[in-house]
């Protein structure tokens, strides 16, 4: 497919808003998934530190 300005590139043949939402989607989905597995690591991070102070006081 060839298109001889920018704005037939976007409009993608008629289906441009379909094209360019699900794209704009996805990179929301994707950029959510990378801050939540952040999160989830930070989290287990703490817990697992939090864990360890606990053993390290218990044997004390």
């Amino acid at each position: 497919m060839t298109w001889s300005s920018p704005t037939e590139f976007l409009a993608m043949g008629g289906y441009g808003a379909y094209v360019w939402g699900a794209m704009g989607m996805s990179i929301i989905a994707v950029c959510a998934e990378q801050m939540l597995l952040g999160r989830r690591r930070r989290s287990a991070l703490l817990q697992a530190v939090r864990e360890q102070r606990m053993q390290k006081k218990a044997v004390q």
